[in-house]
């Protein structure tokens, strides 16, 4: 049984999970960012002054998600109810109802983590899920021009489109959850990515211990490369930047770099452009292990007018992405 750690948050996450539990013989564990603080989380934040469920709830919902097997009628239901949007409804639209099923868990058993525990058992998932802290935190974002701004959400604000982003930290400083310390050093494999690296990545890594968790462990270290740039936060960033900044924190070199070499149709390349958003540039050298490969679904991912929260427009295909972890899990 080999044992695989996912660090992430968001859809990237969603994606490597659903490609993951495909796999036989892997014990699968999701260690995701509490720091979103954008749409239907931001409110709960808000409202009730919990940690921010929606990255947690996106790893639920993949737990559930039957992918690659001809699928499961109630566990697609469970993932379809866990990831329905409101569309209308007096102070109900734009929320998401596995947010306010884990709301409800949280206020009822008084912890995240034990919402979590809670909310595996009644899906009956198989894997573990555990946020990065147990401390209530928002992102500390600051800019190449000295701006320093509190909140995830910020880095998807156009005002900063193009700008450098210089450091992330928390805001208080936290503790790595216990668990999710265990879980990483005792895996096999670790997989960083993809995702928006200062908003769903690096949140994880700069809490206290992460850091020193990931040196100490023997997994192979593992990173999904983004598709795109994002002209708030990563704006000309090459698959190299992307790899530094990740590095530069945990004090540790991947072992391996999973890259898309598919060809992206104009048609996605134009609607990009038009956010000022690119390409990330594979600008590798050989001195490491680098996977490239086809990985785009093909699919155009579409916005919701209820959805506060931009999405894009790409994402990784997680049929073709499980063919290649198994190899690399396997290898391990």
């Amino acid at each position: 049984m080999k044992k695989v750690v996912v660090i992430g948050g968001g859809t990237g996450t969603f994606v490597v999970l659903s490609a993951l539990k495909a796999l036989s013989n892997v014990d699968l564990t999701a260690i995701v960012t509490v720091a979103d603080s954008g749409g239907s989380t931001k409110r709960l934040r808000d409202e009730f002054g919990f940690l921010a469920v929606g990255d947690l709830r996106q790893a639920l919902a993949a737990f559930t998600e039957e992918q690659g097997r001809g699928g499961d009628d109630n566990q697609n239901w469970i993932k379809n109810l866990l990831l329905y949007r409101f569309s209308k409804g007096n102070g109900l639209e734009g929320h998401n109802l596995g947010n306010l099923i884990l709301t409800a868990l949280q206020d009822m058993t008084g912890s995240t983590a034990k919402a979590i525990e809670v909310a595996s058992k009644i899906f009956r998932l198989q894997g573990h899920i555990f946020p990065i802290t147990t401390k209530n935190i928002q992102l500390v974002v600051e800019y190449n021009d000295g701006t320093v701004e509190i909140g995830e959400h910020n880095l998807d604000d156009d005002k900063h489109g193009g700008d450098k982003v210089v450091s992330v930290k928390t805001s208080p400083r936290a503790k790595i959850y216990v668990k999710a310390g265990q879980a990483v050093e005792s895996a096999n494999a670790i997989i960083i990515g993809p995702g928006d690296l200062y908003g769903s990545i690096m949140p994880n890594l700069v809490v206290d211990g992460a850091a020193m968790a990931i040196k100490r462990s023997k997994a192979k270290l593992v990173s999904i490369m983004n598709l795109m740039t994002r002209y708030t936060q990563t704006h000309n960033l090459s698959v190299k930047d992307h790899l530094e900044v990740i590095e530069r924190q945990i004090g540790k070199r991947f072992d391996t770099v999973v890259v898309n070499n598919a060809k992206i149709s104009d048609e996605i390349l134009a609607a990009y452009k038009n956010q000022h958003e690119y390409p990330v540039k594979d600008d590798l050298d050989n001195s490491r292990q680098i996977i490239r490969t086809p990985l785009i679904k093909t699919a155009l991912v579409k916005q919701l007018h209820s959805d506060a929260v931009r999405r894009s427009y790409l994402r990784h295909d997680p049929i073709k992405l499980s063919k290649i972890m198994k190899k690399i899990i396997y290898e391990s």
